[in-house]
């Protein structure tokens, strides 16, 4: 059974998160994994004593006032977090998705999190900015590149807010990782019925076309609508421009670029893509 694993915080994105994640397990018929993690917090700690009074009351009385403070901090923290994955569940469920779906609570790191759970899952979806970041200056979440770091599998990152996805752009580089991705969506149900967009920034080389060439037929012998194209200029620029010209609903790439688009998403390439792209990207390694 096809399983995707969801993290959601209480930002903005959160609902974008959970509608995604509702289209993408009807079209995979899939379980799901909702995730909240609770961060680690700052410890507070023993206050110093500056004083010369040798017995410290006072200081001991405030890092006990602390302790309490912080343990009344984290049960309201857990509460909040229970609630939003209840909250989800019956998003989920009222978007119709006919699959499981568990909630899961826990201490500790996002993407320590994933990399723990996802040896389970086919897809990992996380938005692209957490509850944190500052959205006047279009901060990427860390969270976001870290998951993308270290996760082995397709990572979805969902915009801000979910739209029906009817026509969908692979950036196409010759490299090992976006023919990964085009394997998934042969075998994958994910993208059935959306027309997709092969497109390949520059000249590119011979090798490249003839791969270019087998991943197009790989998408039309699965039953895609496939057209591809070789535009010039910039790989950001290319793709950007197409998006927007053409009104497509969902970017498909692979995670580490090849040749002009190297570290596209690890690199400051992609991490600007992510960053100004106003559709989703399924980014896979």
């Amino acid at each position: 059974m096809t399983k995707i694993l969801v993290c959601i915080d209480g930002s903005e994105y959160s609902k974008s998160v959970c509608d995604h994640a509702a289209w993408a397990a009807t079209a995979l018929s899939a379980d799901v994994l909702l995730f909240h993690v609770l961060g680690h917090g700052e410890a507070t700690g023993a206050s110093v004593n500056l004083a010369p009074s040798p017995d410290g009351d006072q200081h001991k009385a405030l890092d006990l006032e602390q302790a309490k403070l912080d343990e009344q901090s984290d049960k309201l923290a857990q509460k909040r977090g229970r609630l939003l994955l209840e909250e989800a569940k019956a998003r989920l469920q009222g978007a119709g998705v006919k699959g499981n779906i568990t909630i899961r609570l826990r201490h500790g790191d996002v993407a320590d999190t994933v990399n723990e759970t996802e040896e389970f899952t086919d897809l990992v979806m996380i938005g692209k900015r957490g509850e944190g970041a500052d959205f006047a200056k279009a901060h990427l979440g860390s969270n976001l590149e870290r998951v993308v770091r270290g996760s082995a599998k397709p990572v979805l990152v969902t915009s801000r807010a979910f739209r029906p996805v009817r026509r969908a752009l692979i950036a196409f580089d010759g490299g090992p990782a976006v023919m990964k991705a085009v394997d998934f969506l042969v075998d994958k149900s994910l993208l059935k019925g959306v027309a997709i967009d092969v497109v390949m920034a520059g000249s590119g080389g011979s090798g490249d076309k003839m791969r270019m060439e087998e991943a197009v037929g790989k998408l039309k012998k699965a039953g895609y609508s496939v057209q591809s194209l070789t535009l010039p200029g910039e790989p950001e620029k290319v793709i950007s421009g197409r998006i927007e010209a053409e009104a497509i609903d969902l970017l498909v790439m692979g995670a580490f670029g090849h040749g002009r688009i190297r570290n596209f998403f690890i690199g400051s390439t992609t991490t600007e893509m992510v960053r100004t792209c106003k559709v989703p990207v399924l980014l896979v390694r």
